[in-house]
């Protein structure tokens, strides 16, 4: 995308703030200390930014942020307290550890409560080139929008309404410090341009959008080709049919596949396991997937979207498999989990860092071809995946595909399996990434789900 980004230390006082912070998070740990706790965290973090959104050309709304947060936690032994502020006076800081003082005295002990181990806390602190902050002000990000908006009302006649464009671009500072002697800072930008419009007349009037994102704003897709893919997604979607119910094969088009891997990442997390809320409790070194998939962390990628030297908790990320050959290789763990579970942390705490999902085909045109006839969901609506009992049920949209090509649109369906069956029965992942999320996946081609639509219409 055309835009300016600032130049090194061009209006950039980010290194400034985190020392700011860091001096910040030292003083609340020292102050912890003379109160008598024998542990204690500190984060501290501020953010800016800007978005503005348009509609049918006019200007709907201009927003620009600007937030802080400081977050306190003490332990007295395995008794944990935290409070919170915004406030840097000196008296509201004070009260704050103060507060989280007193929360701690009056709780029950916690075996699994504390920092993660010393041991464990990262040593090498690098950054992933995540820093692009974009020297842009409200008046020109109404003219991208518009820019964006027009774009998509031209491109297609047959577009006559629209949802908006929006664009957004914010930044953000963040320390996290500890009394191990651990203080990690982070900087981090993120950037946005989107687009909703709505094709058809009355009771066939269908919505779809596209939108773009990246650390960078040279990232993103330009204006033009964001608006022009809205449109032809949103007119693509006129006249939709049903299927008839049964069974067939799908394909998860990447932008919906990494749902997918979210339910995986539900249901291997440790607070859902240390509650017996996971139907993949006591499975690592199971076989879940087909032995040619494999799921793996990668933190240290430059430009990434989660990449981080260090987890919530300070301590140390690392490549690691989650899934190899197939196998469950481990959970995804923080340190309070990791305890309660009888294991150690997986430097997961805060979540995951840039999942990949190793692909075996080609783009989403050639798993189309391998699927022949089945069903292509482009969209996903509802909450129906049971971590729990892994029972997975929801409402999808998307096309409907015969000797390897979309035929029609389909809407009003339900997509249906359990999420062991479902893992099992992938047979393809495509080499085809969206690469707006931090879980890497291209389409995914499962032979045979239910797909409940009209039971007298359809294919």
């Amino acid at each position: 995308m055309n835009a300016t980004t600032l130049k090194p230390g061009l209006f950039d006082d980010s290194r400034e703030r985190l020392d700011v912070l860091a001096s910040l998070s030292q003083r609340l740990l020292d102050a912890a200390r003379e109160r008598g706790a024998t542990q204690a965290e500190v984060t501290c973090s501020e953010d800016a930014g800007l978005s503005v959104s348009v509609r049918m050309g006019e200007v709907e709304t201009v927003e620009s942020t600007r937030d802080r947060g400081i977050a306190v936690t003490v332990y007295f032994g395995t008794r944990k307290g935290s409070a919170s502020t915004a406030d840097l006076r000196d008296e509201s800081l004070e009260a704050t550890v103060d507060q989280a003082c007193a929360i701690a005295r009056y709780t029950e002990d916690d075996p699994a409560a504390g920092l993660a181990d010393a041991a464990l806390m990262a040593r090498e602190l690098r950054e992933f080139d995540s820093w692009h902050p974009w020297a842009i002000d409200a008046d020109r990000a109404i003219d991208i929008a518009l820019a964006c908006e027009q774009a998509g009302r031209d491109a297609e006649a047959r577009v006559e309404n629209s949802d908006g464009a929006t664009v957004s671009t914010g930044r953000s500072v963040s320390v996290y410090a500890n009394s191990h002697g651990f203080l990690g800072a982070e900087r981090g930008t993120q950037h946005s341009l989107g687009c909703a419009l709505i094709a058809g007349r009355g009771d066939g009037m269908q919505r779809d959008g596209w939108y773009t994102f990246g650390l960078a704003a040279e990232d993103l897709e330009t204006p033009a080709s964001v608006g022009r893919r809205a449109a032809e997604r949103a007119v693509a979607r006129l006249s939709p049919r049903q299927v008839r119910t049964g069974e067939y094969p799908v394909v998860f088009a990447s932008e919906v596949a990494r749902s997918l891997v979210g339910h995986l990442l539900a249901a291997v997390s440790g607070g859902a396991l240390y509650r017996g809320a996971s139907f993949l409790v006591d499975s690592v070194g199971t076989q879940l997937f087909p032995a040619w998939l494999s799921i793996h962390e990668r933190p240290f990628l430059m430009r990434g979207l989660r990449s981080a030297s260090f987890d919530a908790e300070g301590v140390a990320t690392r490549e690691s498999a989650l899934v190899e050959d197939g196998i469950l290789r481990r959970y995804v763990l923080g340190s309070y989990s990791a305890r309660k579970l009888g294991l150690q942390t997986t430097a997961n705490a805060g979540g995951v860092h840039n999942l990949e999902v190793a692909a075996n085909a080609g783009d989403l045109a050639s798993l189309l071809a391998s699927m022949g006839r089945g069903l292509l969901v482009t969209e996903l609506m509802g909450h129906g995946a049971n971590t729990t009992t892994g029972d997975y049920s929801r409402g999808a949209a998307g096309f409907w595909v015969e000797d390897g090509q979309v035929q029609y649109p389909v809407d009003g369906i339900t997509v249906a399996g359990n999420m062991r069956d479902m893992f099992r029965a992938i047979e393809a992942v495509g080499n085809d990434i969206d690469p707006r999320s931090h879980i890497r996946v291209g389409s995914v081609l499962i032979g045979r789900m239910t797909v409940a639509g009209d039971a007298t219409g359809g294919d």
